[in-house]
């Protein structure tokens, strides 16, 4: 490895400690009261060691925001490519996004700060990711058009409907206020409910 790599790599696993380190604030004390000096004193450095990597703390919650994204990306991407109909692609891409949400986003009283954050301060970056979600749904049901398992149509437009279908399954703040409420569908109900709308 090259000076220059190595130091490229030096700076990337920085970048993902401070990344990491911010997230861990976030989540304790809340984005609104976590300052970037909180950040460099949990790892033991200067503020200014941060503001090398990230201008502000918008910029780390952003960072922040687009590691939690790359996770629900590699969800979908490794869903798609399963061996199983793509029937059982979408029961397993809409039930893990609604698993990850709860595991990653939400505590057991609330949305984290940080997350109702993210969604107000860096939505050019959610909404690439919906694009990117949309893309890879569309393909599933493209191919399920095409195998007879789904009634044919335009998959862009039948993706963007059953992602807006599905979307109380992984939108924090929509999870949040839906868990555990007897007057609403459950995951699994509404995730048939919208599999069901593409056979008609």
């Amino acid at each position: 490895m090259t000076p220059s790599a190595a130091q490229s790599t030096e700076t990337a696993d920085m970048a993902t400690r401070i990344l990491e380190a911010a997230e861990a604030q976030f989540r304790h004390y809340g984005y609104g009261k976590t300052t970037v000096a909180d950040v460099a004193k949990a790892m033991g450095m200067s503020p200014a060691n941060i503001y090398r990597f990230f201008g502000s703390k918008s910029e780390l919650l952003e960072g922040v925001c687009a590691r939690l994204l790359q996770q629900s990306l590699a969800i979908a991407q490794s869903v798609a490519l399963l061996p199983v109909s793509c029937e059982e692609k979408l029961r397993r891409y809409s039930m893990s996004h609604f698993e990850f949400t709860v595991a990653t986003m939400l505590d057991e009283r609330k949305v984290h700060d940080m997350v109702v954050a993210a969604i107000e301060q860096s939505w050019g970056v959610i909404d690439k990711h919906i694009d990117e979600l949309q893309t890879i749904l569309a393909g599933i049901i493209a191919e399920g058009m095409d195998k007879g398992e789904f009634a044919k149509g335009d998959p862009a437009h039948a993706a963007r409907c059953f992602g807006a279908a599905t979307s109380p399954l992984h939108h924090p703040q929509m999870v949040a206020q839906c868990i555990g409420k007897n007057n609403r569908a459950s995951p699994e109900d509404l995730t048939e409910f919208a599999i069901r709308a593409l056979k008609a």
